[in-house]
């Protein structure tokens, strides 16, 4: 395994981290005694090949439902000081709140103290404020802090790049999780904004939210060549120093070995990935156009400025990733979250586009003629079964 300083944490963290959202019984909270005996052995199983590995960053969250609960019957069993443990509660408005969800996390855990704490959906200004003011949820975590049970402490992130670099900016967290991969690139100017701090930079889920690559398309397959498109999201990310770790969302022992690959093939980046870029690049441009390609976000009104809160941006690039690489599969799973995911995942889709008058909130745009019906074409496409986010259903 390859280990980079996690920021002014100063922690050797893996270029892979072994998340905690996908091996648990159950997205709720359950009783422990109705968790299925070959559940909980697969979980075990899961962070132990993690471990063999050198993936020694485990890391869950309290909306993860039994995640916590099921560790806890393996982590204290296990060297702790050779364990980097994380997990995350969300903020809340009344601070109260906050400590008692992070007091069950640490009974959950079963374990002294924990390394990272993230604040978990830093999504809206709202929840920004609710962490800073006096007597909020940051004043509880440093409370725990002086006690020894939390380290350092960070947060996770869906939110807009605006409220990100506002977070980042506050100076009080140690590290971040965010979304950034090759096909969603508009948080690099808060990664930048966060190594200039010293912070520590987390990538959440790239195999998935990064384009569902466990099954990808035979485009894509075919445009990445001769890496797969994992392995080539995984070298794009990590090519960054100022990337740390990626997350591995491992339902089981052998999700790891997909991402092994990676590794050896490190120091070969700058020779490996300028060709798949630049393929992809014209494969996308030889479908939408050069000038689309270029210009499509320009102008483009946030959701909450939009007639009907359409989340006119989104629907674009999911647009694009479908017509460019065949994306369509994860392009329908996105789309049909909007208007269902909260602010994970906020705005609508366009299924009444046709009722509305977008030509005010379109008028900076240079495609504000052409819109319209490429946002009725994309509902057409994706427009499915409302999607829940995985911590809902």
């Amino acid at each position: 395994m390859l280990y980079r300083r996690f920021g002014r944490t100063n922690l050797a963290m893996p270029v892979f981290s072994c998340g905690g959202m996908r091996y648990q019984f159950s997205w709720q909270d359950v009783p422990p005694s109705t968790i299925p005996a070959e559940n909980q052995r697969n979980l075990e199983a899961t962070i132990q090949r993690a471990l063999d590995l050198g993936i020694n960053h485990i890391e869950t969250a309290r909306g993860y439902g039994t995640s916590e609960v099921q560790l806890g019957k393996i982590l204290p069993r296990l060297p702790r000081e050779k364990l980097i443990v994380q997990t995350k509660v969300g903020p809340r408005a009344n601070a109260r709140d906050f400590r008692e969800n992070l007091e069950t996390s640490l009974q959950n855990l079963g374990l002294d103290y924990i390394d990272l704490l993230g604040i978990h959906g830093i999504n809206l200004p709202e929840h920004l404020e609710q962490v800073l003011r006096p007597g909020g949820c940051l004043e509880v975590v440093r409370q725990f802090q002086a006690q020894g049970r939390i380290r350092f402490v960070g947060f996770s992130t869906h939110g807009s790049l605006e409220v990100i670099r506002q977070a980042i900016a506050s100076d009080v967290f140690d590290y971040v999780n965010l979304h950034w991969y090759y096909i969603n690139q508009q948080n690099w100017p808060a990664i930048l904004d966060a190594h200039a701090r010293d912070m520590g930079v987390f990538i959440i889920s790239p195999a998935d939210k990064g384009g569902m690559l466990y099954n990808p398309p035979p485009r894509l397959s075919q445009l990445c060549a001769p890496l797969s498109p994992m392995v080539f999201n995984d070298l794009f990310c990590l090519s960054h120093p100022q990337v740390h770790t990626l997350s591995v969302g491992a339902a089981r022992p052998s999700d790891f070995e997909a991402h092994l690959e990676v590794l050896s093939l490190l120091n070969q980046a700058e020779m490996l990935l300028p060709p798949i870029v630049a393929r992809l690049e014209q494969a996308a441009i030889e479908r939408l156009g050069a000038d689309w390609y270029h210009t499509w976000h320009h102008g483009l009104p946030p959701y909450h400025h939009t007639p009907g809160e359409v989340n006119i941006p989104t629907i674009l690039w999911l647009w694009n990733l479908a017509q460019a690489y065949d994306l369509v599969d994860y392009a329908r799973m996105r789309y049909n979250l909007l208007g269902n995911g909260g602010h994970w995942f906020p705005g609508a889709n366009a299924a009444h586009v046709d009722q509305l008058d977008l030509s005010a909130c379109l008028a900076k745009s240079p495609h504000r003629q052409a819109i319209p019906a490429i946002l009725k074409s994309a509902h057409q496409l994706f427009a499915g079964a409302a999607q829940k986010r995985l911590s809902q259903a």
